[in-house]
């Protein structure tokens, strides 16, 4: 049987330098796909597109992983915006969520990294924690800390032992948009995972960074629910 093809997210850095080159190019750290490909699936990346493409381009794959990145803007659930939150990346946020709104309509597995759970938390009407403190080291240094997963979840079932993770963020979940359930908390009680729980669909997002720990269980069942993906369209 085919490897399932997974779709990764990406963005656009206005300034990328290599070689002789500095010009924009499309990004995604290496992490996603190598993720992808230890836990049995291929890989493909999916740079910023029109929001009305995005059914189709999910009919070219059998899973999405919606990757991690700079804060949602807080227009999108109806929140003004703090002090902290970082700037707009209008482009990726419109993307981003065209995406994870045809993978829900077409029952395409979706995995949410980090910001990729917090786009899904807000595709399904839930909010934003605008700031907290403690879950980020200096920048561009990842802390660990434990997430406990919620007894008879599907993250629960996949990592059942309390597992340190490597984390990355100054936001997190506030109100659980329309289906989700929390599925592991961090010791403070801030929601590390949510899910749609039932087995119609298998929707999960993390708020830690699984491609920088390299442990495949989340991923590899992401890619085993993608061999039996529906065609979109």
């Amino acid at each position: 049987m085919p490897r399932p093809l997974i779709g990764i997210t990406t963005y656009v850095e206005a300034s990328t330098r290599y070689g002789v080159w500095d010009v924009p190019a499309v990004l995604t750290p290496t992490g996603y796909h190598e993720l992808v490909q230890a836990a049995g699936g291929a890989a493909v990346l999916l740079p910023p597109d029109e929001p009305e493409s995005a059914a189709e381009v999910l009919s070219r794959v059998d899973g999405l992983v919606v990757a991690g990145g700079p804060d949602v803007d807080p227009v999108r659930y109806g929140a003004p915006r703090d002090p902290r939150t970082g700037a707009p990346a209008t482009v990726r946020d419109a993307w981003e969520l065209a995406l994870i709104g045809a993978a829900l309509e077409h029952g395409v597995p979706v995995l949410g990294v980090c910001r990729g759970m917090q786009a899904l938390n807000v595709a399904l009407g839930g909010t934003l924690v605008q700031h907290i403190d403690g879950h980020a080291e200096a920048p561009g240094v990842m802390s660990w800390h434990p997430v406990r997963p919620v007894p008879g979840t599907r993250y629960a079932a996949l990592v059942p032992e309390e597992a340190q993770v490597p984390t990355y963020h100054h936001q997190c979940v506030d109100r659980l948009g329309r289906g989700l359930v929390a599925s592991a908390h961090a010791a403070d009680g801030t929601v590390e995972a949510v899910e749609l729980p039932g087995g119609d669909q298998w929707v999960l997002g993390v708020q830690w960074h699984p491609e920088r720990d390299k442990d495949t269980r989340v991923m590899a069942s992401l890619v085993e629910a993608a061999h039996t993906t529906v065609a979109v369209g």
